[in-house]
């Protein structure tokens, strides 16, 4: 692990639309993949799973034309393929000093990655890929306590990642259903509403019972209630005990 720990890991990858904050890819891998090897397979993942979405939906098929990640996913390698393949990336370059080309292919890729990021666009693009890519991962892993899983192997591992997966897209649905921040906030409304509801069947009884009163003492003669206090004659102490 990073802290010098040796755990039994493995690697979870996600892959998100910019556009509504989807997960549209999970992969598990080995642990020690780096992110340079492991992209190469989220990255076709998510494509299948948008060609999937648009069959079942009888829509158009979706094709991944650009692609944005932090300076982990950098490489010459990594950069040129996808220029050939015509996606545009927008990933984030780490600083490696002066470097010295033997492919002029890389180069070029490198180059024009290096003024996509430096441009408008893609610094929106990179603090929205901040923005809606570490958000799923806190609630998977923090707040859903995917942390540590109980179960070993790829493929169960990732059952188990799907279904968290799913539960948050579920839950981004709802919100852009219902037009409410989460789906927990909708039991904060119902008992909103049911707080609200009393208070105006108080106000309502109150305003009853008042109206009432006032009709007696108009109609009636006023009548007075004697209040009696029984206290012994000769009491004993100054509590009457």
């Amino acid at each position: 692990m990073k802290d010098g720990r040796t755990h039994l890991a493995y690697k979870a990858e996600h892959a998100i639309d910019l556009e509504t904050g989807a997960i549209v890819g999970v992969t598990v891998q080995d642990a020690d993949d780096g992110d340079t090897t492991t992209i190469q397979r989220t990255l076709p993942e998510a494509a299948e799973q948008l060609e999937a979405l648009a069959a079942v939906t009888d829509g158009a098929v979706v094709v991944i034309d650009e692609v944005v990640a932090d300076k982990g996913y950098h490489s010459r390698a990594t950069v040129r393929d996808l220029e050939m393949l015509k996606i545009r990336t927008y990933i984030s370059e780490p600083d490696r000093g002066r470097q010295s080309w033997a492919d002029r292919a890389e180069r070029d890729a490198v180059y024009a990655n290096r003024r996509r990021i430096r441009g408008g666009r893609g610094k929106r693009l990179l603090r929205r890929r901040g923005e809606l890519l570490e958000r799923p991962c806190a609630h998977l892993y923090e707040t859903g306590g995917l942390r540590r899983a109980h179960v070993r192997g790829h493929e169960k591992v990732l059952k188990r990642l799907l279904v968290h997966a799913g539960a948050f897209n579920l839950g981004l649905w709802m919100r852009m259903l219902f037009r409410i921040g989460t789906p927990r906030a909708l039991q904060g409304r119902m008992a909103t509403i049911a707080a609200a509801l009393n208070a105006l069947r108080r106000l309502t009884f109150e305003a009853t019972v008042q109206d009432w009163r006032q009709s007696v003492l108009s109609t009636g003669p006023r009548r007075s209630l004697k209040v009696l206090s029984i206290v012994p004659e000769n009491p004993t102490s100054a509590t009457g005990c």
